[in-house]
């Protein structure tokens, strides 16, 4: 980066796993960083997030591309903190309901870009996880070695520890924030409880409610972001490794041995309250425990233990919003449903952005202005 970087002021408004990616990295380059966040951090999607790192299926090439960068920069932390309970890439396994031809193409296309897809079956799954309950599993299964998983809670700790040791400020319980300009140019923000900053560029990285801070600025972002839910199960010593990814639940392994799970059958099941807040019937847990519990060693249901319900981040075509702003220059988004696999190399690359002004050629596909 250049010397004029070391300068630069920064506002960042958001405090999940994109926000604190970017202030972290904006910190080490030598810029005063201001990380500002509506109540605490990891206390939106990044709190709630199955976090699974994969570039699995069917996807564009460049955002294939950019979700192999994050994977890369997940593997450069792993490489260096091989001990941690937070961040694995022990594997994961897939399989769809009943259908054969739809896993077959599924794999066909994974091994057609170079992507590790094993097929498997009741035989050899064991050699994969032998914590998988081989009678769960689908004729047709697609291993996939090179995926992992990543507690973001987890993961945000370690960064703010890095970030406040480089000088980094960070605001909680701040209030909704929004962006302030000056003949066009984003300034700084102004929040409900803490008041204004300023600094020369700012991110907007506040997950499902991103197109709305930028909405009033003349920024449309198609916003597709669904209600989502995920439970976390009293501990088990069940040992599962991999990440798992079936019809009726999702499930990957979580520190203290306990399991995440999710999935999206329930979705109208979760109730809306007109304080923000979301509920949904106990009974609809306990069912999606006993799906998950069907998947690992003796398939006895699984217990929960706590869950959270919120919006999941989805731009609208799917593929992620990540750049400055044409029409409000200093002010950048990052919007993206795969936060968790993207959360390092977004962080990266829109702090070189900001601090030099150079547009990262792996980025041209994402700019907010495709919607124009």
């Amino acid at each position: 980066m250049s010397e004029k970087s070391v300068a630069n002021t920064v506002i960042v408004l958001g405090g999940g796993i994109l926000g604190v990616s970017t202030a972290w990295h904006l910190a080490k380059a030598g810029a005063k960083v201001t990380l500002v966040t509506e109540s605490e951090l990891a206390s939106g999607a990044s709190g709630r997030s199955l976090s699974w790192l994969n570039s699995a299926g069917e996807r564009s090439l460049p955002y294939h591309n950019l979700r192999m960068a994050g994977i890369d920069r997940y593997r450069t932390l792993f490489a260096r903190y091989s001990n941690l309970d937070w961040l694995r890439f022990d594997g994961a396994v897939f399989w769809a309901a009943d259908d054969e031809a739809g896993t077959q193409a599924r794999h066909q296309y994974e091994k057609s870009h170079g992507y590790d897809s094993r097929l498997i079956d009741q035989t050899t799954v064991g050699s994969v996880d032998s914590q998988v309950n081989k009678a769960s599993l689908s004729k047709i299964t697609i291993a996939n070695p090179g995926e992992g998983w990543v507690s973001l809670p987890h993961l945000i700790d370690h960064l703010v520890e890095a970030f406040k040791a480089l000088g980094g400020e960070i605001v909680e319980d701040a209030g909704k924030g929004s962006v302030m300009t000056d003949s066009g140019r984003a300034i700084g923000i102004r929040c409900e409880k803490r008041g204004e900053f300023t600094a020369e560029n700012l991110l907007v990285a506040c997950g499902p409610w991103t197109p709305d801070v930028v909405a009033p600025l003349g920024v449309n972002i198609p916003n597709g972001s669904p209600v989502s839910m995920l439970v976390t199960s009293q501990p088990s010593g069940r040992g599962l490794k991999v990440v798992l990814n079936t019809p009726r639940a999702a499930v990957r392994p979580n520190p203290g041995n306990t399991l995440a799970v999710d999935h999206d059958w329930y979705e109208e099941d979760i109730v809306a309250h007109a304080d923000g807040r979301y509920s949904i019937d106990e009974a609809v847990i306990d069912q999606l425990m006993a799906e998950a519990g069907k998947l690992i060693g003796d398939g006895s249901p699984l217990t929960a233990n706590s869950w959270k319900i919120g919006l999941k981040p989805i731009p609208g075509d799917g593929e992620p919003v990540v750049g400055e702003l044409v029409k409000v220059p200093g002010c950048f988004v990052a919007f993206t449903h795969s936060g968790a696999t993207l959360g390092l190399i977004l962080g990266e690359l829109i702090a070189e952005e900001m601090l030099t002004g150079v547009k990262h050629p792996m980025l041209a596909s994402f700019r907010p202005e495709r919607f124009d």
